[in-house]
Formats: C-alpha cells, sequence, structure tokens
C-alpha cells in the first residue's frame, strides 16, 4: 500500500512532465536519445543529500544492460531512468528497469490480444537466455516487468489527461446560465462529440428529432471480479480518471429502489422465461464484482460502466447509470433509451417512482432489437425501435459489441485501457462511420420506396389503418383456454345451471322476507346478503369463461357443443403458442453459445452437445409448423364450406423457410383469424397489401429519421473539429507558459 501511494502521489506526477519531453525529443519513441545536456542541471544536487548508488539492470529487446546510477531525493532513480529511455520497476531503489519502446510495444500487443505477462516474460526471458543474456537477480523477471508496465500505463493515462486538460482551458466556454447546463456536459463532449459536441444543439428540433439522443444499456456477467485477492482485498484504484460509476452512487440508487421490485422489477415478461433475474448468473461467494452494465450511446462509445455485485440483474444498476447521465444533460433534452428490457423498467418507474418525473418524462423506452423477439407482440407495438417514432436505424446492440471487443480480458479484467482503445478507433473512424450508416439509409429507403409505389396505396389511409392496429392490439386481451373445445363448453353449461339454481334459491328467500315468515330477520338478511355476493363472484366467471373461447353471451352454448371450426381453431391457437415458445428457447440457447467467451476444452465439448441438441430439436419445430400449417388448412376449408361465423378469416400459415430467424414481420406473431371473429375485418387484418404497405411505410419512417439524425451528426462532427481545431492552437500558443509552470525548466 505504500508502493501504491507513493506512487500516485509522488513518482508518476513528477514524470509527466519528462516523459512528454522525451516523447517530443525522441520523436513519440522511434528514435533512442538520452535528456542531455538539458537534463543534467535536473539531476545535480541543490543541498547536501543522502546519496546512493544502484546497480539496475536494464531491460531491451534484444540485449541486456547494467545501468549504475547515483540518485538521491533531488535526483530519484525513476527520473533518472526515464531520462535515459527507460522505467523503472520500484519508486525508490529498482533493481530493474524495461525500455520504453518495449513497453509501448506490449502495452499495445495487450490491447489486442488477451494480456499474459507472464507467458510475455517467459518468451522474454528465453529469447535472451539464447543471445547469452541472463539476469543475475535472484527473483525472476515476471513480477518486476509486471510492475514497470502497470505504472508505464498509468504514467501514459496520466499524460493523456493532462494534455486534453491543456487544450480543454482553450476550448471556448459555454455561456453562463442559472437554469443549469445549457449544454451537455465537457464530460459528455469528451465521451462522444458527435452526440453531445453541438453547442446550439436545440437547433436540430428544426428537423423534429425526437428523442435528441440514443443511448443503450446492457449487462454482462463474464467480467467479474474475484473475491481472493491474495493479500486480503481489492488493490487501490488507479489515479486517473475513469468511465466507472462510484461505489456510493449505486448504492444510493440502491436505496432508493423499492423492496417490492426485487420480485416484479427484475424478471422478463412471459416470452422471456429463460434469462430471468431468478437465475444466479455469478455467485457472490466467489465474486466480489459479478459483472458489469454498461451505457453506450449509438456510435459505441462508452459513457459510463457501473460493477455489479449482486446474482442478477438488479435494476438500480440501470437507474444509477440513467441518473448519472441526466445529471450531465441540461433540463429540456430528450433521451432514447435502449434496454433489454426497457418496458419493464418502464414499467417499474411509472408504478414506483424510481426516477423525477422531471428525468421520466424525458426517456422514450425501447428493447433493443435482438432481444424484440423474447417481447410479446403488443409489447413490440409499442418498444420496438424499428415501430416506435424517432430511434431511426438505432438497434440497441452496442453493448454487445463492447462486450465482444472485451472478450479477451475476462481473465485479466482489465477494461479501463481497452476502452481508452476503442474510443480512440472509434474517433478516427467517425467519418467512415457516417458515410456507412447514409449509405444504409439511402439503399433501404429505395428499396422501401419503389416497393411502396409498387402497391399503390394512399399513404393516408395506409397511415390510418396502423393506427387503429396499434389501438386494437394494445388494448388488454381476453384469456383463452387451450383445452379442449367440449370441456370448456361444458364447463360453461355446468356454470349456467348453477347460476339458475342460485337465481331460485334467492327468489325464495326474497319471497320469505316478503311474506314475513322468518323467525331470525337479522340472520336471513345476511344469508340473503352473502347469497347476492356468491351469485356476483358466479356471473362474473361465467362471464370471463364465454370471454375466453370468444362467443358472445346470446349465442345458445348447445349449438356449439360440436363446432367444428371451434375446435380446429382453439387447436390451432394452442399450437401457434407452443411454436412459439420452441422458438424462443431455442433463441436463447443459440445466443448462450454465441457468447460463450472462453473455449476451454470442457466448454467446446458442452457447447458442442448443446449445439447437437439444438439441431435434434429442429425436427419437431418443423412437424409442429407443419401441423399448424394443415390446422390453417382445415380452416380454410371451413370457410369455403360456409360452416363458420360470419365474416370469419382464415390464418396465415407460417413458412417453413426462416421459421428460425424470428424477423419482427414474421407471420409467426400475430394470430389473424384465430382471434374473436370481427364483423368486418379492417384493412390491417385482413388485406394483404395494407399490411405489407404498413411494413414499408414504417421503414420509411425511420429512414427519414435516420437521415435527419446522420445530417445532425455530420455538422456535430465539423463543429466539434474546428472547435478542437482552434483549442489546439491557442494551447500551442500558449504551451510555453504552461510548460514553464509545470517544469520549472526550459522546454
Amino acid at each position: 500500500m505504500n508502493q501504491w501511494q507513493r506512487w500516485t502521489n509522488e513518482v508518476i506526477p513528477s514524470l509527466i512532465a519528462p516523459y512528454l519531453t522525451y516523447l517530443c525529443k525522441s520523436t513519440s519513441l522511434r528514435d533512442r536519445i538520452e535528456l542531455q545536456p538539458d537534463g543534467v542541471a535536473t539531476f545535480q544536487c541543490k543541498s547536501s543529500c543522502r546519496r546512493r548508488v544502484l546497480d539496475i539492470t536494464c531491460i531491451l529487446f534484444n540485449y541486456i544492460e547494467i545501468l549504475r546510477i547515483d540518485c538521491c531525493a533531488c535526483a530519484p532513480a525513476p527520473l533518472q531512468l526515464l531520462s535515459r529511455g527507460y522505467f523503472a520497476c520500484a519508486p525508490i531503489a529498482p533493481s530493474l528497469a524495461v525500455d520504453l519502446q518495449l513497453l509501448e510495444l506490449v502495452k499495445t500487443l495487450f490491447v489486442h490480444i488477451t494480456p499474459n505477462t507472464t507467458a510475455w516474460c517467459e518468451t522474454l526471458e528465453v529469447f535472451l537466455a539464447g543471445r547469452g543474456y541472463h539476469l543475475t537477480t535472484k527473483d525472476n523477471l515476471r513480477r518486476r516487468f509486471g510492475n514497470a508496465y502497470h505504472w508505464y500505463s498509468v504514467l501514459c493515462m496520466s499524460a493523456e489527461d493532462q494534455l486534453s486538460n491543456l487544450i480543454g482551458t482553450h476550448r471556448p466556454l459555454s455561456p453562463p446560465s442559472t437554469e443549469g447546463l445549457t449544454r451537455p456536459s465537457d464530460y459528455l463532449r469528451s465521451r462522444c462529440p458527435i452526440c453531445f459536441g453541438l453547442d446550439d444543439w436545440r437547433k436540430s428540433r428544426t428537423l423534429n428529432l425526437k428523442p435528441d439522443v440514443h443511448t443503450c444499456i446492457d449487462a454482462c456477467f463474464t467480467q467479474k471480479c474475484s473475491s481472493d485477492q491474495r493479500g486480503g482485498g481489492p488493490d487501490p484504484p488507479n489515479p486517473v480518471r475513469s468511465v466507472f460509476l462510484s461505489d456510493d452512487e449505486v448504492t444510493s440508487m440502491e436505496r432508493k429502489r423499492p423492496a417490492a421490485t426485487e420480485e416484479e422489477g427484475d424478471d422478463y415478461e412471459d416470452g422471456m422465461r429463460v434469462p430471468t433475474s431468478k437465475h444466479e448468473k455469478a455467485s457472490t461467494q466467489f465474486f466480489a464484482d459479478t459483472g458489469m452494465m454498461a451505457m453506450l450511446c449509438r456510435h459505441n462509445r462508452v459513457l459510463w460502466l457501473a460493477n455489479m455485485m449482486s446474482a442478477g440483474e438488479k435494476q438500480h444498476y440501470a437507474l444509477a447509470l440513467i441518473q448519472k447521465l441526466f445529471d450531465n444533460l441540461p433540463t429540456d433534452m430528450t433521451v432514447g433509451l435502449l434496454y433489454d428490457i426497457g418496458c419493464q423498467l418502464h414499467r417499474s418507474c411509472l408504478k414506483y417512482r424510481l426516477l423525477d418525473d422531471a428525468v421520466l418524462r424525458r426517456i422514450t423506452f425501447a428493447i433493443s432489437v435482438f432481444h424484440a423477439y423474447g417481447h410479446q407482440w403488443a409489447c413490440q407495438i409499442i418498444y420496438h425501435p424499428r415501430k416506435c417514432e424517432g430511434f431511426g436505424l438505432s438497434d440497441g446492440e452496442g453493448c454487445e459489441h463492447l462486450w465482444s471487443a472485451l472478450k479477451h480480458l475476462i481473465a485479466p479484467l482489465r477494461v479501463s485501457g481497452v476502452i481508452r482503445h476503442l474510443d480512440e478507433k472509434n474517433l478516427s473512424l467517425y467519418g467512415n462511420w457516417l458515410i456507412r450508416r447514409w449509405n444504409n439509409c439511402i439503399k433501404k429507403k429505395s428499396t422501401a420506396t419503389q416497393a411502396l409505389r409498387e402497391l399503390s396505396v394512399d399513404e393516408t389511409c395506409v397511415r390510418q389503418e396502423w393506427k387503429s392496429q396499434v389501438e386494437y392490439q394494445t388494448k388488454p386481451l381476453p384469456r383463452r383456454s387451450k383445452t379442449n373445445n367440449d370441456e370448456e363448453i361444458s364447463k360453461i353449461l355446468s356454470l349456467e345451471k348453477s347460476l339458475v339454481e342460485i337465481d331460485g334459491a334467492l327468489r325464495r328467500m326474497e319471497t320469505q322476507l316478503c311474506m314475513g315468515n322468518i323467525d331470525n330477520l337479522t340472520e336471513h338478511n345476511l344469508r340473503l346478503i352473502e347469497e347476492r355476493a356468491h351469485r356476483s363472484r358466479v356471473a362474473d366467471t361465467l362471464s370471463r369463461w364465454k370471454t375466453r373461447l370468444g362467443i358472445s353471451q346470446r349465442t345458445r352454448l348447445e349449438q356449439l357443443r360440436r363446432n367444428v371450426y371451434l375446435q380446429v381453431r382453439l387447436d390451432a391457437q394452442a399450437l401457434k403458442t407452443r411454436i412459439r415458445e420452441r422458438l424462443r428457447q431455442r433463441k436463447f440457447e443459440i445466443e448462450k453459445l454465441e457468447r460463450s467467451y472462453r473455449q476451454t476444452v470442457n466448454e467446446r465439448k458442452l457447447n458442442s452437445h448443446v449445439d447437437a441438441a439444438i439441431q435434434r430439436r429442429n425436427p419437431t419445430i418443423r412437424k409442429l409448423v407443419s401441423t399448424y400449417n394443415n390446422l390453417c388448412a382445415d380452416l380454410s376449408a371451413l370457410i369455403r364450406q360456409h360452416r363458420s361465423p360470419p365474416n370469419a378469416i382464415p390464418p396465415n400459415p407460417i413458412s417453413p423457410t426462416g421459421i428460425f430467424d424470428l424477423d419482427i414481420d414474421a407471420d409467426i406473431w400475430e394470430d389473424i383469424g384465430l382471434d374473436d371473429v370481427v364483423p368486418e375485418p379492417p384493412d390491417w387484418l385482413a388485406d394483404e397489401v395494407t399490411r405489407a404497405a404498413i411494413r414499408l411505410l414504417l421503414e420509411i419512417d425511420r429512414c427519414n429519421e435516420e437521415e435527419s439524425c446522420v445530417k445532425v451528426e455530420r455538422c456535430a462532427l465539423q463543429e466539434w473539429a474546428m472547435c478542437e481545431w482552434d483549442g489546439l492552437q491557442r494551447a500551442r500558443a500558449h504551451a510555453s507558459e504552461f510548460w514553464m509552470h509545470l517544469t520549472n525548466i526550459p522546454c
């Protein structure tokens, strides 16, 4: 701990200026130099110091050299080594130093592969030993090299932050305001200049862009941190800026969250039973941090991360990230939030007031595209980003790309450095990203527009049909029984007989009350009240059971006892529900295989068995589809034979091609012809042209939103680049003054 504090508080701050000087004079480490003669004066004692002579082993690419230095408090060993192009392994009396070029290579290498200091050091030792260079110290290279590599990475990040702060002091400041932020905070502007870089961001509202920015949230339980740290407790935090929320921010949100939401808010809906929070995704007994939750913008830039310490995916982690975002936004900026269970989070926020109304009314909730298949159709109509206004072609899967990029860090859990690398990579590819999105948007829009033109439909009528479809399919629907038709009707007939008997008993009791032939008036009135309440309950139950079958209460049930059409319709409806559940379960199982990052031998065997089991179940699903299509053919035949209720619509058969894709517009989602018979079926239900036009019109709407969004983002990128350039030039003009103040030596 003392060494950690000395590195943090003394050594790293004192090395920033010499490190930047060395970078400048060595042309970014291209040339090997020594800071001579300018640096000699720095190492001369200005007072009587206790001096110490150290023999230090210096590791380079292809050889080892022994360097003897005379150090003291005025000229510490790490500073002298840095001036010669080495980085020390210890803050006071290092026995080993590593070449800066070698450390830079390792730092870059460990961004692209799994960091493995042990394997690297063993390879380096063997390589140097083959050339006659052997370490003379007792302990091996790994521990000292790892220490030097760690603190060199901290130095690089600290120097980068120092330069960023220098340039930031010369950027234009936002105008002062008594109403809080007038633009996103400087932190958000640095995280994603395209989303948050516009000074006058409100002018984009002239294009009717709502929400103003898009973000996504997701959790990952493969990024764990063991509770056994081999030394009793976790390491102290590094002295660099971090994208992680503090423990206090997460804990304070957890306290606000009512206990009632533990069972209701963290679960998936009925269609998503597989990945529920009731399944322990990471043991809290063995892991201090069980996973990680991330918030990203639509350009896949990390805004914040939160360490999770619970066995499941709890809502307060997402709420803490949301609250942190709105703390850094102006009070009138709106946000589109894409989350796998955004519908559940929205419901919990409304029910339990987990967020302030001023925050909640500025959020448009949606579900990410990849997880839409696990939600019910009514939920998809409201929350799917391809059917929800304002999201353009954003899919909410940026977090999945992040987890894929971090998969090689599962073992060492060194996330911060890689996120910085991803930020730099994304920053350099912003222009390509905008071009790719624009071309994809234009291509989609052109195809959809041409197809819609060929249908020759009135756009106003199509929009009205879509509005009617949303209103009809999102209203509360009656529950439907999947049992046999005769059994259901028998229950209804039995309940009707019971209701007749109850009515007769009530009439007799009321007659006795009118005639006064009662011994105990009070007891008789109580029995009469109870009997009336019982009659009301039975009548309500009878009404619900009739509604399940989709039959009017005025219809004579005896005539439907052997109704073939109703029997086939119920069987088809039950079978279609089974097919949906099988497909959802298969999708979840395949997702586990796609996200299995750590491929050990046993895990590969297990995954191969799981994959084989999934493939064995495919014929069963295809058989169910075939049976369902046969029932659809039977219903169509009954309609042609006029053996169905008036205005009955035959259900659409399910195409075996692409059945496992679970596309958002697939026929598997809609129960056309299986719902209650509508007297006059609307066009969105019965007309295939109208249904196709609705899909095309929605796609065109999203493409138009994407076009407007990309135009605004292009302007934001240009404005940010000009602002950065001006700030950089002003910083260069004042760099000499800053350098003199920071180092007290000539630059």
